[in-house]
């Protein structure tokens, strides 16, 4: 049958072990948020729980276009980024196509492929779609505007659509986005997510050639992006200046986390963003992930990547960042 090889994605944070786990004081490291989120009043107005959105978005869109330099037809909204991931996929894999997916990456992303009948594959030759992690999650890595257009050129020939993943471009270099860049064969995402640190109120946008968005406004179900989460899109966005500051912190706190890596010889990934890849030796990912957590620290057990020696530590605040140093010079010797 043919969702018999589906199966659930694994993700970072605490919510999965809330239940069976009481550790009071416990640090988070393994959901990689924006640890200088921007701050702004937002005020719900709830009286809008009793009517439906107006599924048109024409505020939030137009909004969006604004920032984004489109026109609000090139809008594709959603509960999340991985809402938009599905509908994408629905929208253009048809059932055994072939979509180009590059492990270690995004989970969300193959999921999404197999839920629409496609097939990942490591190879973009023959496939209708590719995905691009940009940063890359869980490794961090950044490519420049000019590697992803190259990327994007080399989709236009093969005649498929390049999805760029730009979930953690704000806590990164903002400079090479292509969300700018207009190509029919060219999607770009964006999640608040990460950047505003709002796991709880999902929601996301892409920005796309208007027959692909629409055709996915189509596919999306009605009304997922709901009032609340409009609202705060709104507010979000008119203080989205407040990211800069965001990014240097992260950029002194993840330079000083890896020298003192460096200090105890625990190699680790380059990184341009707010989580480093922190290799664990000869001790799998998972026995380390256990041990932290009897020190009251949560990191995110890489094994679902492809990497079972491998842990993903996001960068928080100095205090918490010096515990995490100090718990893992003694973890992880």
């Amino acid at each position: 049958m043919r969702f018999s090889g589906i199966r659930k994605a694994v993700h970072g944070g605490m919510g999965h072990i809330r239940s069976g786990y009481d550790a009071p004081g416990l640090l988070d490291f393994s959901q990689n948020l924006n640890p200088f989120p921007p701050s702004f009043p937002w005020n719900p107005d709830k009286s809008l729980v009793y009517f439906y959105p107006d599924d048109g978005y024409p505020r939030l869109k137009q909004e969006i276009a604004r920032i984004e330099g489109c026109s609000p037809d090139m809008v594709c909204l959603g509960n999340g980024s991985v809402e938009i991931m599905r509908t994408f996929c629905h929208t253009v894999v048809a059932p055994g196509e072939k979509v180009a997916v590059f492990p270690p990456t995004f989970s969300e992303y193959e999921l999404s492929v197999r839920i629409a009948g496609g097939v990942p594959a490591p190879e973009c030759e023959g496939a209708v779609a590719e995905f691009l992690c940009n940063p890359n999650n869980p490794t961090g890595v950044l490519l420049s505007r000019d590697e992803v257009l190259q990327r994007l050129f080399t989709a236009e020939e093969g005649g498929r659509i390049l999805f760029v993943d730009e979930a953690f471009i704000d806590l990164s270099d903002p400079v090479q986005s292509v969300i700018d860049h207009r190509s029919a064969f060219l999607f770009v995402l964006r999640s608040l997510t990460k950047a505003y640190a709002v796991p709880g109120l999902r929601f996301g946008y892409g920005i796309g050639d208007p027959t692909l968005v629409q055709a996915m406004e189509a596919v999306r179900p009605p009304w997922t992006v709901n009032a609340f989460a409009e609202q705060y899109a709104l507010e979000a966005l008119a203080n989205r200046h407040q990211l800069v500051a965001s990014r240097n912190v992260i950029i002194t706190e993840r330079e000083w986390l890896g020298a003192q890596f460096d200090a105890l010889g625990i190699s680790y990934a380059p990184s341009s963003v707010n989580y480093l890849l922190l290799e664990t030796g000869a001790v799998p990912a998972a026995e380390v992930k256990e041990r932290l957590i009897k020190e009251s620290i949560l990191v995110r057990d890489c094994t679902s990547f492809g990497l079972p020696f491998s842990i993903r530590v996001a960068v928080r605040g100095h205090e918490e960042n010096a515990r995490l140093v100090e718990v893992l010079g003694r973890c992880m010797h």
